[in-house]
């Protein structure tokens, strides 16, 4: 655990008590650092980050996940000397293998942002629905940021301190994943993606974006 004391993993969470702490408990099988920054819940996530071992970084209505990003960025960056953090979503879709190897891949190739990718391999299963709705944000994320990503709407990245101080997320909302991804993209400074698993459970799907959902951040991203 000591070689990622660098590191701070930042857990945007919202009415997740059924699985927070074990998302908590994974993920300091290998990094000492968690915060999660609820976002309003009303149910017993901030009891369970808590009794996991995180530190709880609380708003006292619900933002958006946007918002709780960039809380926890300021966090680390305001209370910490951590050389990267991680963002990584709280119910229980990603895994700690990868951001582990994020992490190392960020340090040994000098990267100031690795976006996780679900598309670079075949792990991630997705439905035919779902695969509509991620690449239409690839599609839209792409054509407004420049870069060329193969997975856009993501929540598993490591950003550097100095890009990470690049971003000011004004999109509360979903919108926020594809405005993150041109903030950053405008530090100039080196990124990569990185294959990673999603693994979809009964309980995340049933939290999942839908089609509408998708057309929602298109409008967000043209009109705001």
């Amino acid at each position: 655990m000591a070689s990622f004391d660098d590191t701070w993993i930042v857990v945007p969470l919202y009415n997740e008590a059924a699985v927070i702490a074990d998302v908590v408990a994974d993920l300091h099988t290998t990094f000492a650092h968690v915060v999660c920054i609820d976002d309003g819940s009303t149910d017993a996530s901030i009891e369970a980050a808590e009794g996991a071992g995180a530190l709880v970084v609380r708003h006292a209505t619900n933002l958006g996940q946007g918002a709780a990003l960039q809380t926890g960025i300021d966090f680390v960056l305001a209370q910490t000397a951590a050389r990267y953090l991680v963002t990584f979503d709280a119910d229980g879709q990603h895994q700690v293998a990868d951001a582990e190897a994020m992490v190392r891949k960020a340090r040994e190739e000098d990267l100031a942002v690795v976006f996780g990718s679900r598309f670079l391999d075949e792990r991630t299963k997705a439905g035919w629905a779902k695969r509509i709705v991620l690449k239409t944000a690839v599609w839209a994320t792409n054509q407004t940021t420049g870069l060329r990503l193969t997975d856009a709407h993501n929540g598993l990245r490591v950003i550097r301190r100095d890009a990470a101080a690049g971003v000011s997320l004004k999109q509360n909302r979903m919108a926020h994943a594809s405005e993150i991804v041109l903030q950053l993209g405008r530090t100039r400074l080196p990124w990569a993606e990185h294959p990673v698993h999603v693994l979809y459970t009964d309980y995340s799907k049933s939290k999942g974006q839908s089609l509408l959902n998708a057309v929602n951040i298109l409008v967000d991203l043209v009109f705001r």
